[in-house]
């Protein structure tokens, strides 16, 4: 995976990331989601390199990227702590301004870093996400049924994290093993590299720290700025069949947020650049080469 990508590791103020990096042209931050690494752009990310200089990176606390101890506040794991890990790279990279695609967590890192940061954030696409905040404040039945890690995760230290100790592989391997297409979608090696970086202790806690700081202080910081727009061209992809897709106008719910958005639906599972990587990659493409 990533065959002609540059590997590298990048100190940052808060902790140390892993990126894989290759292509040229305007440069372009790809973010996973939970539980996952950057490997899950692993369909996509050769073919963007074709127009765009691809970085790929870990999450803090996701891969092999540092994992820092949690705090009482959580702010280690707030958005905004990763979202600022994500521009350092990007500066020492050499990339004062760049484009950012985040699926899942990875899309709510990417929506805090075009709040912080609108000077450097040209163009944003969200994969599968409404804000955090929307979803806090519509918890119904279905969401609590679809979404059960987001209250299972924030559990106080250490219960969660020793229940998925307990049995860490199953955990990991269950999210990916199930449906139609599974197999495809999710080949052996890439969730063999999925659970090579997820079941550790470090990463277990860190991965809880991300969830109880998107129930907690992430919340504090949306709050503050409700009456604060995402400026930069915002595309949002989401999947047809999931509960964000099913349960809400996404593109209404992003337009309360931003000021320029377009986007649509595809017909699979949570995982667009995995189920549908092609339609995924197309989507992408014609964003970040067409608009802003």
């Amino acid at each position: 995976m990533f065959e002609g990508f540059e590997r590298r590791q990048i100190r940052t103020s808060g902790t140390t990331i892993n990126l894989v990096k290759g292509g040229g042209g305007p440069p372009l931050l790809l973010l996973h989601g939970y539980p996952q690494t950057h490997v899950m752009w692993h369909k996509i990310a050769p073919r963007l390199a074709e127009d765009f200089s691809v970085v790929v990176a870990d999450l803090r606390g996701y891969g092999d990227s540092g994992k820092p101890p949690g705090d009482p506040e959580h702010f280690n794991y707030s958005k905004r702590a990763m979202a600022q890990d994500q521009v350092e790279v990007m500066q020492q990279l050499g990339y004062e301004t760049f484009r950012v695609a985040g699926h899942d967590r990875g899309a709510r890192v990417s929506h805090r870093m075009a709040l912080d940061h609108p000077q450097r954030v040209t163009q944003l696409a969200l994969l599968d996400i409404i804000p955090t905040h929307k979803m806090f404040s519509t918890v119904n039945k279905e969401m609590a049924t679809n979404t059960y890690h987001w209250f299972f995760l924030i559990q106080p230290y250490d219960f969660p994290e020793r229940i998925i100790g307990a049995s860490a592989d199953y955990f990991l391997r269950h999210r990916f093993q199930r449906g139609p297409g599974a197999a495809e979608a999710f080949p052996k090696e890439t969730v063999d590299e999925y659970a090579r970086c997820f079941c550790e202790p470090a990463a277990i806690h860190a991965t809880c720290e991300d969830y109880r700081a998107g129930a907690s202080i992430d919340l504090v910081h949306d709050e503050a700025d409700m009456d604060k727009k995402v400026t930069c061209p915002l595309l949002a992809l989401w999947s047809a069949r999931g509960y964000v897709g099913r349960t809400h106008d996404v593109l209404q719910v992003w337009r309360e947020r931003a000021t320029d958005v377009r986007g649509h639906s595809l017909p699979c599972g949570h995982h667009l650049p995995e189920e549908m990587p092609t339609e995924t990659y197309a989507a992408l493409k014609s964003f970040f080469l067409n608009q802003g």
